[in-house]
């Protein structure tokens, strides 16, 4: 698919990631619905985009407000034939802390979020895409979900984090063969250290050291970079199935 054909819609679209990869799309000449819990942000940041953005409120657990939001983009969009999925929580806890243990709400917080969210907005966006006419390489469109590289090297602090990121990379190809039959690829993106809003907020010596953990580029990933992988994976009808790090060869350490 060319981008200038997308029509998509973006999770966690409000800012970070998300924002970079509906900006990406939306300058290329094709469409993006901002799905986010961030009401200000979400509005300031599709005005900021033009006519061919909308920013609608969607809690991503939800999965009744994430079927009338799909729906109503896909209505908005004309045909929906993207989905990127960008929402996710990375608040560290320890299993067993100088608090205590941690509590099962906070984990199943994090999975509810970052996984299942995921499932959510994928298989709403699916159905919507099984009505789509294939085009001429017979593809009806393009799950990408986002996990991590904490899904292969999780950190002490990152049960919950790693277990929802993880996740999404076990699930990557079983639904890509599921969605063979309809035309859909499905692909995942596993960042590293990324400039995301979370890591705006440490001050700028913490994210230069942080930044230097990477082999090379020695810095964090800018937003833009994601994207221009996520624009690849539109682009490149072979690429399915699979998970590809985004982390200029980093391999996190235990802490």
């Amino acid at each position: 698919m060319q981008l200038k054909d997308i029509r998509a819609i973006v999770t966690g679209g409000a800012s970070g990631l998300g924002f970079a990869t509906a900006e990406r799309i939306v300058r290329a000449g094709g469409k993006a619905v901002l799905l986010d819990v961030n009401d200000t942000q979400g509005a300031a940041s599709a005005g900021s985009l033009g006519s061919n953005a909308m920013f609608l409120r969607t809690d991503v657990t939800d999965e009744t407000a994430v079927d009338a939001a799909v729906a109503r983009a896909a209505d908005w969009l004309g045909a929906l034939n993207a989905a990127v999925n960008c929402a996710g929580v990375g608040t560290p806890a320890r299993l067993v802390g100088k608090q205590g243990p941690m509590p099962g709400a906070f984990f199943r917080k994090v999975i509810e979020i970052n996984l299942v969210g995921t499932v959510l907005v994928s298989k709403a966006a699916v159905v919507a895409m099984q009505r789509n006419a294939p085009n001429a390489e017979g593809e009806r469109g393009v799950v990408v979900m986002t996990a991590s590289v904490a899904a292969f090297d999780g950190q002490i602090g990152q049960v919950a984090y790693s277990a929802s990121k993880g996740g999404i990379v076990g699930m990557t190809l079983p639904m890509a063969r599921e969605l063979a039959s309809s035309g859909i690829r499905v692909v995942t993106v596993a960042p590293g250290l990324f400039l995301t809003p979370m890591m705006q907020g440490l001050p700028q010596e913490a994210q230069d050291s942080l930044g230097k953990q990477t082999p090379f580029p020695p810095r964090l990933g800018r937003p833009e970079e994601y994207a221009a992988l996520v624009a690849q994976i539109f682009e490149n009808t072979m690429l399915n199935g699979e998970t590809i790090r985004l982390d200029g060869a980093i391999r996190m350490a235990p802490r």
